[in-house]
């Protein structure tokens, strides 16, 4: 993971921290300057976004798929997409420190979606969508109250989501709304993936 983010910079899904600068600047330093291209420069931004939220190829090209059959930006639906995805949600909401973390948790069945038990990571979140843990020891240990307030402080929570505690101190996800470009903290160039697949999609 490390070599990744020295790679494409700050990816905070990946490793939920920003690597030492004084590495990344000696590992820029140790590199030969060369003339990058459009091409690179596309598959940069491609591949800083998949690695962010944790996609194949496949995931990836299926949300650019989408996007470009919904109304409106292409880039900025396809982000809308990627976050509007229950393990990126769970992440935001501190409930995980990362969002392969996040993941697994909802594949060992420890989130509810409105109640109910969702054990697909890539469930879309619909506004007024609830996230709690399972009331079970187990799932209750995954996402204990001061890791949750402790991984909020670092990253705020963004605007389309607020998070509270139930009375036996499980944490509450609601979705407010639909994640607009603005709350999403993603330094990338969305414009740039949806030219690097504008043949294949």
């Amino acid at each position: 993971r490390l070599k990744v983010i020295r790679r494409l910079k700050s990816l905070p899904g990946l490793a939920g921290k920003i690597p030492n600068p004084r590495e990344t600047r000696i590992a820029a330093d140790q590199s030969t300057p060369k003339k990058i291209s459009q091409f690179c420069v596309r598959l940069e931004a491609k591949q800083r976004l998949r690695y962010n939220y944790g996609l194949t190829e496949r995931q990836l090209l299926r949300y650019v798929r989408i996007a470009r059959k919904t109304k409106g930006s292409t880039g900025q639906v396809s982000l809308q997409l990627l976050e509007m995805r229950l393990d990126n949600i769970i992440f935001h909401l501190g409930m995980a420190p990362t969002i392969p973390a996040a993941r697994q948790s909802v594949n060992h069945r420890h989130i509810l979606v409105n109640d109910r038990i969702v054990d697909v990571p890539s469930y879309r979140c619909k506004p007024r969508d609830t996230i709690t843990v399972r009331n079970r020891p187990t799932s209750i240990n995954s996402s204990k109250r001061s890791d949750i307030v402790e991984s909020s402080r670092g990253n705020l929570i963004p605007d389309h989501l607020t998070l509270s505690f139930s009375e036996d101190n499980r944490p509450r996800g609601l979705v407010n709304q639909t994640a607009t470009r603005e709350s999403i903290d993603l330094n990338i160039n969305e414009l740039s993936v949806v030219e690097y697949y504008s043949r294949k999609a």
